[in-house]
């Protein structure tokens, strides 16, 4: 019994990080729109927007999270349920707040104190179970569970109301209303009513969260004082969110369900966006080619237009005509690294050696911009090794096993890197740098699976 009860507490440990495993999406308009709708809010938390990252991970469930640092991670089922960007604004205010807060480091401060009732409570209980009080044992540890849980979910409900607190007051020095935030927390009590959530007082002592009722009301009684209230919705902001919305729904839905949401007698933007998605990824290439072009008939200077058509007819096996639209899509977006990776790859899908070179700059240039992208790395590492630099390939190769963690593998290609390349140079002592950190890891997990 007292192994099932420490298995129920080292549960609630587990239970208490964040899904870090989860995918995270990369998209080059969707991180831009990100940006542009957090900086104001980040500057009223008295952060720097250079130094905080707002990412989707692909999760249908209605959830945001920060998981430490300062990144706040935005499930694809979160905007799929918005229907502003305010809304996404407020939800944003709300995880900086457990940013500003610490919240994520401090959660060991709740553990730990639930951990404590709950080992003195196994204690107490095999003490009982040994004098003979087998019964009495069981129930004073289970009563420590309980205690235990209560009091780590006493400690959650408080950090709760503080980033509720704090996103209602960085919104306000932000200048943006928080009726999308109010907004939002309505759509949650209804997903918790149609589900089947109690919402009487007594339930709230079994919960994470604050009843979202509580928490509206809370709310509100801040919001409806603030002068920023009554400030009209950002008309840019809230076009982008559609758009956004729109490609991730193509991306993500089933295509008929993108079909019923976005019928043919829909001609906005947003609309060609998702049947453009949807089409490419049921393979009629012709009709996703059809919808881009008519995005960009809209508007031939948008650089996101062009990367879906190049995206399109590079994936439909026409990697020479992408070149065109994906060229206009770098310089119309200020050489993003991720539509330059993409242009990468359409030149090394060409198989012509002539554009090598051109293959060369870009993603290098790309990697540079943005050292988190393992697809970069690889096409990268595919242009050294058709150059016949191989040294350069096993580099590359290096820094995209450590991205996808695959610390066995980048010590594999670092030793190969540093056997090729000239001693001290900076190549040769990134790759000793890699090796030093591969070479950790696997420690690490030795050390884990003893």
């Amino acid at each position: 019994m007292a192994r099932i009860a420490l298995a129920l507490l080292l549960s609630l440990v587990i239970a208490i990080r964040p899904a870090a495993a989860q995918s995270v999406l990369r998209d080059a308009e969707t991180e831009a729109f990100f940006r542009e709708i957090s900086e104001p809010i980040i500057r009223g938390a008295g952060l720097k927007p250079a130094n905080v990252e707002i990412l989707l991970v692909g999760d249908q469930s209605i959830n945001a999270f920060t998981a430490g640092g300062q990144t706040v991670y935005i499930n694809a089922g979160l905007i799929a349920e918005a229907d502003t960007a305010n809304e996404v604004q407020g939800v944003i205010a709300h995880e900086l707040g457990h940013v500003v807060g610490g919240h994520a480091m401090r959660i060991g401060d709740g553990a730990s104190t639930a951990t404590g009732i709950s080992i003195g409570s196994l204690l107490l209980g095999a003490l009982a179970t040994l004098a003979g009080a087998g019964d009495a044992g069981m129930g004073i540890m289970m009563a420590g569970q309980r205690a235990a849980m209560g009091k780590f979910l006493a400690y959650t409900r408080v950090q709760e109301t503080v980033a509720d607190s704090s996103g209602a007051e960085y919104l306000s020095k932000a200048g943006i209303s928080g009726r999308g935030s109010i907004d939002f927390f309505k759509k949650l009590q209804s997903y918790e009513f149609r589900i089947g959530v109690p919402q009487d007082d007594d339930s709230e002592f079994v919960r994470s969260h604050p009843l979202s009722g509580n928490r509206i009301q809370f709310l509100k009684d801040i919001y409806e004082k603030d002068p920023a209230w009554e400030t009209p919705l950002n008309p840019k902001w809230e076009r982008d969110f559609q758009r956004v919305k729109a490609k991730l729904e193509g991306y993500m839905a089933r295509p008929e369900e993108t079909q019923r949401d976005y019928p043919e007698s829909d001609q906005s933007v947003p609309a060609h966006y998702a049947r453009a998605y949807a089409w490419h990824k049921a393979a009629y290439p012709q009709k996703a080619e059809t919808e881009a072009r008519q995005l960009i008939a809209s508007d031939p200077d948008d650089p996101y237009f062009h990367e879906l058509y190049g995206q399109i007819l590079l994936e439909s096996g026409k990697p020479a005509e992408a070149l065109g639209p994906l060229r206009k899509a770098v310089a119309g977006s200020d050489n993003n690294p991720l539509i330059a990776a993409l242009l990468g790859h359409a030149l090394v899908a060409t198989e012509d050696r002539k554009n090598l070179a051109e293959a060369e700059d870009v993603l290098k240039s790309a990697v540079v911009r943005d050292n988190r992208n393992p697809f970069a790395w690889y096409q990268l590492g595919v242009v050294y090794e058709q150059r016949g630099d191989e040294a350069r390939a096993a580099l590359a190769s290096a820094e995209r096993d450590l991205m996808t963690g695959s610390p066995d593998l980048a010590l594999r290609h670092s030793d190969r890197a540093m056997n090729g390349l000239p001693d001290y140079t900076p190549d040769w002592l990134r790759a000793q740098d890699i090796r030093l950190i591969a070479e950790a890891q696997l420690e690490d997990d030795k050390k884990r699976r003893r």
